[in-house]
């Protein structure tokens, strides 16, 4: 397994949010985070038809471009009476359409997507649902190596909670009574998807 072997990193993101969170989980190992966005690096075609996929996609645009070490991740929601959908194509679905109203992405919207395919399936629906993250590094000669998280829960619906993102509203954790927007944000971090994930990179990269 390759090892990190550089203070410096690039995190394949323009969203600050996720550049702050993956920064302070990365901080006690002496890791400065860059943001893809602040170095002006330009955002690829996620094309990819898994998390891995497009995990890959970003962090290898990100190291080529930036010639050094980058770490990206793909993550979504996947519910087992759709399909697993909309998993790689979470994000997608809450992108307004042009009658929908401005561009711009409407998670309660998207989240209403999910609960009208639920309830066209009868009442006594599978709701089990999980959380996906893969986490990949790339290096800027081609070396890669990926990370793969997952937090099993169901859909609940109305939506509750205001602490979260996404589908955090709707997503009750196996084991919990509480949505992720309804537990305080170091809990949600501590059993999340990516909390799963980083803990495997962790593992390998930062253990001897």
């Amino acid at each position: 397994m390759r090892k990190l072997d550089t203070s410096r990193l690039v995190i394949a993101t323009h969203n600050a949010g996720k550049l702050k969170e993956i920064g302070a989980l990365l901080a006690p190992y002496g890791i400065t985070c860059l943001s893809a966005g602040a170095l002006g690096l330009p955002e690829p075609a996620e094309t990819g038809t898994t998390f891995v996929e497009n995990a890959l996609i970003k962090a290898h645009a990100a190291a080529r471009a930036a010639q050094m070490p980058a770490l990206a991740d793909d993550s979504g929601m996947s519910v087992a009476a759709l399909g697993g959908r909309p998993g790689v194509y979470t994000a997608d679905w809450a992108e307004r359409q042009w009658f929908e109203g401005e561009p711009g992405r409407d998670w309660y919207m998207a989240m209403g997507k999910v609960e009208g395919m639920l309830c066209q399936l009868g009442p006594e629906v599978d709701r089990s649902c999980w959380f996906s993250c893969v986490l990949a590094i790339a290096w800027p000669d081609g070396d890669s190596v990926t990370y793969e998280g997952r937090v099993d829960g169901t859909y609940r619906w109305p939506p509750r909670g205001t602490m979260g993102f996404g589908y955090d509203p709707v997503f009750v954790p196996k084991g919990r009574d509480v949505t992720f927007a309804e537990l305080a944000p170091e809990e949600k971090h501590r059993i999340s998807h990516r909390a799963d994930a980083f803990a495997k990179l962790v593992k390998d990269q930062f253990t001897a």
